[in-house]
């Protein structure tokens, strides 16, 4: 990757700590906010609230609320408008997007499958998903709390918040989308999932350097999420179903999109790289410590867990 010197016009080092500060805000509280919610639900539910609709949409919300509140925060405090993150963008930023979404979703998944069965080999037992009602018009209230909002205000915290600052602090474009990368899949604290969110973390974080914007990467991840939801309604096996050749041509042809896409967003976009590290990384991480060591425990008692 050839990449060009470039400095930001203004280092705006207060925005930089301020999104690390965002990141472990946004780790913490989620966690705080779970622990109360399920002694509330297991007073006033009894015991069975855990496999009731309305705690799995309860658990579904709390995320995507705080980490809303997290980016009012962080939006307040730094004095930035929110237009800087929803910025209009070209539309072969969206396409590109999608293609590499389509390639996740199906060829990416497959390899991962492949790194489950080697943690499967260790003795770690598969996560259950634990997804409310799915059939019917259920569907639509699943899309809307478990697609889109997650899509909003994940993309708005990781991509526009942190990478856009990073951006703007002058971190070159390797360090970003790697760093940016690392967060978005510890984030999420599933081992099985690690290789996964981290690609997706990668990509999602190219495009939003590339395009200026996390509408293109929004999309994206509503489409991933979507997809899911409605698989998972049909059977999320339907493609089992499927002859050999067909699957293995969807995969192929999947894989094709997310190379494709990658490449145009690398080498024929790379006038937009910016060469360097992580300028004045150490306030940003030692902002982000917290959330990034709550995160880490959570993936290591998980991981732990699933293979006693």
């Amino acid at each position: 990757m050839v990449e060009t010197e470039r400095q930001p016009p203004e280092l705006n080092t207060r925005a930089l700590e301020t999104a690390g500060a965002s990141f472990s805000l946004a780790a913490v509280i989620p966690v705080i906010l779970s622990l109360v919610v399920g002694l509330i639900a297991s007073a006033v539910g009894g015991k069975g609230y855990a496999d009731s609709d309305w705690f799995k949409y309860l658990a579904y919300l709390i995320s995507p609320v705080c980490i809303a509140g997290v980016e009012v925060f962080f939006f307040r405090r730094t004095k930035l408008h929110p237009k800087t993150v929803y910025a209009p963008c070209k539309w072969y930023y969206f396409a590109a997007a999608l293609l590499l979404q389509f390639g996740v979703l199906f060829s990416l998944s497959e390899l991962n499958e492949y790194f489950v069965r080697l943690l499967e080999l260790m003795g770690y037992t598969r996560q259950n998903t634990t997804l409310p009602t799915l059939t019917g018009w259920n569907l639509l209230p699943a899309i809307l709390v478990i697609a889109l909002l997650p899509a909003v205000f994940e993309e708005t915290l990781f991509r526009g918040i942190l990478v856009g600052r990073m951006g703007e602090s002058g971190w070159g474009t390797v360090c970003t989308v790697l760093v940016s990368g690392a967060l978005f899949s510890l984030y999420h604290t599933n081992p099985e999932q690690t290789i996964y969110q981290f690609v997706c973390g990668v990509l999602f974080a190219l495009v939003a350097l590339r395009s200026g914007s996390v509408l293109p990467s929004m999309v994206s991840h509503f489409a991933n999420n979507a997809v899911i939801l409605i698989l998972t309604s049909c059977g999320y096996d339907v493609f089992s179903a499927l002859p050999r050749a067909v699957y293995l041509a969807l995969v192929i042809c999947s894989a094709v999109c997310l190379v494709g896409a990658t490449l145009f967003l690398v080498l024929f976009d790379r006038k937009k790289n910016v060469k360097g590290g992580a300028r004045e990384g150490k306030k940003f991480f030692l902002m982000a410590a917290v959330g990034i060591g709550v995160c880490a425990v959570e993936w290591l008692a998980l991981f732990i867990e699933r293979l006693i």
